[in-house]
């Protein structure tokens, strides 16, 4: 069973940066493609990035498109997520995922989920 395990949360300025960390076990890591989504108080788990199998292709949602970088190590079991010019709307819970399709943004094609990582904007 594929255990996913989000880090790196915690309370930061407006138009400062954070990185996340997504610890995934298993031996099948690099056969899945990667995902960030987030859920803010109220509101629906909104897709963020994702990343394919070798790292090679990318893909984010608009609001965060220039701002934050996904990027994986295979050899490590981890998927990150660079996050800069932190705005307060970015304030959520964030949770890693694994899928076995590349290119989609629906919560359904996501599998294993982590418990999420708090991320706080502050003004």
């Amino acid at each position: 069973q594929v255990q996913v395990v989000e880090s790196g949360g915690g309370l930061v300025q407006a138009g400062g940066s954070l990185r996340l960390s997504c610890a995934v076990s298993g031996r099948t890591f690099s056969s899945y493609a990667m995902g960030w989504f987030r859920q803010a108080p109220g509101k629906e788990r909104e897709f963020v990035a994702a990343i394919g199998w070798s790292g090679l292709g990318t893909y984010y949602a608009n609001s965060v498109k220039g701002r934050f970088t996904i990027s994986r190590d295979n050899a490590k079991n981890t998927v990150y997520l660079q996050m800069s010019s932190l705005k307060r709307e970015d304030t959520a819970v964030y949770y890693c995922a694994t899928s076995h399709t590349y290119g989609s943004m629906k919560v359904t094609d996501f599998g294993s989920w982590g418990q999420g990582t708090q991320v706080t904007v502050s003004s």
